[in-house]
């Protein structure tokens, strides 16, 4: 895979949580290994959430950031939204909310910024100790995300120095925004770059026996309709919600070359939360076909491993 969105849910009508990740840029899959000499082969060095090539090794080192993003109708459309590497929809209360994560790109300005769940502590894990950039929670949530191993940037912790305002455009509470530039500076000494979460597909890897063709998908997340239509000459998938089309607030549709829907089991104990440590199904929609199989992840630190309907691990 080269950019991802992770739909982590249901493909019928039950609460589910949704994930999300990259925008649209660059429309290259990720690079094939490098030969340098008849014998030698050296592969390429990658961004670990794009499998794209590094261009900055600053940025490669930096350590992911995560930003808990509206999506509330009013919130729309999103800053941001685009440039994320991936992004977790998740269900919380008869709407969606985006866990944009950013690496390789970050966007200033980010937002509108909302309030975290349990299930992001699960959910994230894997990232190796992201930033978690949002606006609070009830007293129950903010006191397990501070004692997890989530880096708490919240608005009443980082403020002015992530370049947290209230954008006069929008109506609270949709209208909370930040800079990632100034949020990476408050990183903790010692911080690391997440790890690699997805095998990548090579630029001349074909479809496996087991994929099959696709036009997109369709899937309710608690009341919220959500669609991703493949278009052939972009080589993605485009984003459509409640019917419409997903807009970022630089005028592009969110596109992903992948998506991926995770089935998950929700509960409602005090707040909505999924169950991402575990084992579900799966269905890979990738370069216009599409994969079902099995999701599988033992501990919340792990990435989720995935394995097509043939037992081969899906990329």
């Amino acid at each position: 895979m080269r950019r991802r969105l992770l739909v982590v849910g249901s493909t019928i009508v039950v609460s589910a949580v949704l994930a999300s990740c990259g925008g649209s840029g660059s429309s290259s899959d990720t690079a094939t290994p490098v030969t340098d000499a008849p014998t030698t082969t050296v592969p390429e060095v990658v961004y670990p959430l794009t499998g794209l090539p590094v261009e900055d090794d600053s940025i490669a080192e930096r350590p992911a950031m995560v930003v808990k993003i509206d999506n509330h109708p009013s919130a729309r459309p999103q800053d941001g939204i685009n440039q994320a590497d991936i992004i977790f929809e998740e269900n919380v209360e008869k709407l969606t909310r985006f866990a944009a994560v950013f690496h390789s790109e970050g966007s200033d300005p980010v937002g509108p910024i909302r309030s975290g769940r349990f299930q992001d502590i699960n959910l994230l894990g894997s990232l190796n100790k992201p930033l978690f950039v949002w606006s609070g929670g009830n007293a129950k949530v903010s006191a397990a995300i501070q004692d997890s191993d989530l880096v708490d940037l919240s608005w009443t912790i980082a403020n002015k120095d992530g370049g947290f305002r209230r954008d006069d455009e929008r109506t609270a509470p949709h209208n909370l925004i930040a800079e990632t530039t100034k949020l990476w500076t408050l990183a903790p000494t010692g911080s690391k770059p997440p790890a690699q979460q997805f095998v990548y597909r090579g630029v001349s890897d074909a479809n496996a026996s087991t994929s099959k063709d696709t036009d997109g998908v369709k899937i309710s997340m608690d009341g919220v309709k959500v669609h991703w239509v493949w278009d052939d000459a972009t080589k993605e998938f485009q984003r459509f919600s409640d019917d419409k089309p997903h807009m970022g607030s630089d005028e592009q549709q969110l596109s992903v070359p992948n998506v991926v829907v995770l089935e998950v089991e929700y509960s409602n104990n005090y707040s909505p939360t999924s169950k991402t440590v575990g084992s579900g199904k799966v269905y890979v929609f990738t370069n216009g076909v599409m994969y079902e199989g099995k999701w599988t992840r033992d501990d919340r630190l792990k990435p989720f491993a995935l394995t097509d309907s043939a037992g081969h691990q899906s990329s």
